[in-house]
């Protein structure tokens, strides 16, 4: 196929790192490249925090539940959901923002900073350098907006592990496609056997590479999504001038 189609194929999220700097000129093309990412109605409503400073990214490692390939990589983005820039550009045009406080605001600018986090990863993979993405800083967001020293009307909405991989991690499968692509329309037939099937293959991933505590997908994802695992993301929200309405 392509270069490209290689390189998004061969997606791996690795968790080994040396402390080796990131060179400027690697770091900048990969926030440029971001930079340039898609918003909805171009509003720019995501921003970025790099963490080199080794305290301030253990800090980081110690919100996300001691995620130590934070604090051993020499690098750490933090993606913002960044309603402050919008809300200033309003106010110079005599507007009140109020989009911050509804669902609409709030899906729009996380699927845009997903957008923005993924762009990164790519542009970092073409560089030969490894990446993680992390949700886990989500665990404590009122932390890490005093880490992060953000403004009102802005949350920390993920992050990426950067830095030059010392284990390369291996590839984890995934489902069958059809369980992912469907045509004209959604299609969930085939989904339990092929659920079932993927159980297998990844309890066999688990066994070749050594994990012995590695558990089904099923049963994983079941306990995951059987409460709301975020319960204080809101309330910390709303303490920052933030809402889904």
């Amino acid at each position: 196929m392509t270069p490209t189609l290689d390189l998004l194929a061969s997606h791996r999220s690795e968790r080994s790192y040396h402390a080796t700097p990131i060179s400027d000129e690697h770091l900048n093309a990969i926030l440029r490249a971001g930079h340039q990412a898609p918003t909805s109605f171009n509003a720019q409503h995501i921003s970025v925090v790099v963490v080199r400073d080794a305290q301030t990214r253990q800090r980081i490692a110690d919100v996300a539940g001691g995620q130590l390939w934070i604090a051993a990589a020499p690098v750490f983005i933090t993606v913002v959901v960044d309603f402050h820039k919008t809300a200033v550009g309003a106010a110079l045009n005599g507007n009140e923002q109020q989009i911050q406080r509804h669902l609409e605001g709030m899906i729009a600018a996380s699927t845009d900073g997903g957008i923005v986090l993924s762009t990164m990863m790519i542009a970092a993979r073409s560089l030969g350098l490894g990446v993680v993405p992390v949700g886990g800083i989500r665990a404590n967001a009122l932390e890490m907006i005093k880490i992060l020293d953000l403004p009102q009307d802005t949350f920390a909405l993920c992050g990426m592990v950067l830095g030059h991989v010392r284990v390369p991690a291996t590839q984890k499968p995934r489902m069958s496609i059809d369980t992912f692509c469907h045509y004209e329309r959604y299609n969930g037939a085939a989904l339990a056997p092929a659920i079932v099937a993927y159980d297998q293959h990844l309890m066999r991933h688990w066994q070749i590479i050594g994990r012995a505590e590695g558990q089904s997908w099923s049963s994983t994802i079941g306990r995951t999504y059987a409460r709301n695992y975020r319960a204080d993301l809101k309330a910390q929200l709303l303490t920052n001038g933030l809402a889904a309405d």
